[in-house]
């Protein structure tokens, strides 16, 4: 006895090929009109539930990732920040560098771009199969503090520790107290040889240590940070963000 279209649907479902089942009456339609044979129908119908699967996938780990907005790499105008050459751009989005455990550290003041460049790379990280995570010096803190306290914190921290790839905005941005900085060196220690790490920070490595406070957990953290990483140095130029700046005056400007 053959089963009716919702029954095959069903069945489909109580498999867990939801998505499959909702896309069952077109692919069968198209099957028929297409005179598929058994093997083809089999092929397409698996072939759409791997994507959708791995289409969730992505979208899942895009909303866990927290990044602060969506913007590809080609939002990233090589031309008006040319620390990096489009070659340069190409290699970082070849991943290896995920694939190594090698880190990112991009350096320069307010506004040039790194942070962009950072969750760029993060969201096509994503794309390509990695588990990334981004969060802000601030916020990282603030959930090590409470990582004891609050189940949102523990799931926070267990994402980023099983990340492939942490992205923390801001570092060093304000000074940190004894337990902060021993906090971080932890977090640190336990994504070394484990998961990449891009730092994106106006403050040059030298002056950590006047933040941190402790220049032996500022040797610490330096060290399994810089053992394997590339350094970036964004150039002082004007601030993209003020380049590109909305003016409630239009093209003039308040001096006009």
């Amino acid at each position: 006895m053959s089963l009716s279209l919702e029954q095959l649907q069903q069945r489909l479902c109580s498999l867990r090929w939801s998505e499959s089942a909702t896309y069952l009456p077109t692919l069968i339609s198209q099957a028929e009109s297409e005179d598929w044979t058994y093997r083809m129908f089999v092929e397409h119908l698996t072939a759409y539930e791997q994507k959708r699967r791995d289409e969730k996938q992505i979208e899942k780990r895009l909303k866990w990732a927290g990044f602060p907005f969506y913007k590809t790499i080609d939002a990233f105008n090589v031309n008006e920040q040319q620390s990096l050459s489009m070659k340069q751009i190409n290699q970082l989005q070849e991943f290896t560098w995920i694939d190594q455990l090698y880190n990112l550290i991009l350096l320069g003041p307010t506004g040039v771009g790194k942070t962009l460049l950072s969750t760029a790379l993060g969201i096509e990280a994503i794309h390509q199969g990695y588990k990334v995570s981004f969060i802000s010096m601030g916020e990282l803190i603030h959930t090590l503090k409470t990582e004891e306290f609050t189940r949102k914190s523990q799931t926070r921290m267990k994402r980023i520790r099983d990340s492939h790839l942490v992205i923390i905005d801001d570092l060093m941005y304000m000074a940190m107290d004894t337990r902060e900085a021993n906090l971080l060196f932890h977090l640190i220690n336990d994504l070394y040889d484990r998961a990449s790490v891009i730092i994106t920070s106006n403050k040059s490595p030298q002056e950590w240590g006047e933040l941190l406070g402790d220049p032996g957990i500022t040797t610490a953290i330096l060290d399994r940070l810089i053992h394997r990483a590339e350094v970036i140095h964004f150039k002082e130029e004007e601030s993209y963000r003020m380049k590109h700046r909305s003016s409630i005056f239009g093209r003039k400007s308040v001096q006009n």
